[in-house]
């Protein structure tokens, strides 16, 4: 009878443990909240008629916000001490149509979708309204309570070597494919000049130019991008369709036009230059629909990353704070 007892007894921590760090699943809001995935659909596809940029700004935010704490809507916390306060965060956008989309359904669902999982679910349709891809999000996440800027070192840095963003990526479980992959969000957005003039100019601290830019595109860099300016100039991360989510990043790589360095660098180390070949190379319709259906995937596996679900965390009542 005590052996009985304590096989129950095991059996009951094993199902409390599975509960509180159950799985994410597709429709998780069917019943909860049925009209929640169209509404967030609604909202970003406003705020993308009238500026399409908001799409990578959605993109980068959901990204941010998974390498730090897990995709628990840490980002999203105004504050001193908050993670978008961190330098890593400079520039992140997309707050308000975060903020837009939660006041919509609290107003119908109240206290039910989190923000964690408002931002996975637009950055899928940022994706979406782009030309890219789209696919079945699981939800269920539910909302940190923690948000420290300190802890955005987490983060892989334009400025860092292909081995640091290796490790940064294979703490949180993801591979070189999954790297290569998701930075090929790059084919969607802008940059500021501040963040490649040291590429332009003085690479070396000898007053030369990154020698791994192609001299034909280092042209048109300076050109937006002038020695004497102040560095508030944006230029778009793929020079062929900035606003279209397609292989042409790939092939900018590959021909020595990545505008980050953390991008260039792809085709300097032979795991991730093979990744970048099968994803540009000469026939562009057919490992471009490959980009099309690698790119879901990486999205689902890097959106699980630490999530918090069952009775961890909160529902926030608004984005920007703590309940």
């Amino acid at each position: 009878m005590e052996a009985t007892l304590m096989v129950l007894h095991l059996l009951l921590i094993l199902v409390m443990g599975f509960s509180v760090e159950s799985q994410l699943q597709t429709g998780f809001y069917s019943s909860s909240c049925p009209k929640a995935e169209a509404i967030i659909r609604a909202t970003v596809e406003s705020h993308f008629k009238m500026d399409p940029t908001i799409a990578a700004g959605l993109l980068r935010l959901h990204f941010h916000d998974c390498f730090v704490q897990g995709c628990d809507g840490s980002v999203l916390i105004i504050g001193p001490s908050a993670e978008r306060n961190a330098p890593q965060n400079l520039g992140l956008r997309g707050f308000e149509v975060i903020d837009d989309a939660k006041s919509q359904l609290e107003s119908l669902c109240p206290g039910v979708v989190s923000c964690a999982d408002i931002l996975a679910l637009a950055a899928r349709d940022a994706v979406d309204l782009s030309d890219g891809p789209s696919w079945s999000v699981p939800t269920g996440r539910r909302d940190g309570r923690i948000s420290l800027s300190s802890q955005a070192t987490s983060l892989p840095s334009p400025l860092e070597s292909i081995t640091a963003q290796r490790q940064k990526f294979a703490a949180k479980g993801l591979d070189d494919h999954d790297l290569v992959t998701l930075v090929g969000a790059h084919t969607i957005g802008q940059t500021e000049c501040r963040f490649i003039k040291y590429r332009l100019y003085n690479f070396t601290a000898t007053g030369n130019s990154d020698p791994t830019i192609k001299q034909s595109f280092l042209a048109q860099l300076q050109a937006v991008c002038p020695k004497d300016g102040d560095g508030l100039n944006r230029i778009a991360l793929d020079r062929d369709s900035q606003n279209k989510f397609d292989v042409s990043y790939f092939k900018n790589v590959r021909d020595g036009n990545g505008v980050l360095e953390s991008d260039q660098r792809l085709w300097d180390d032979a795991a991730t230059r093979n990744i970048v070949q099968k994803y540009g190379g000469t026939f562009r319709g057919l490992l471009g629909f490959r980009f099309d259906f690698e790119f879901p995937k990486a999205m689902v596996q890097m959106s699980s990353i630490e999530v918090k679900t069952g009775t961890q965390g909160e529902i926030r009542k608004v984005c920007s704070k703590f309940n």
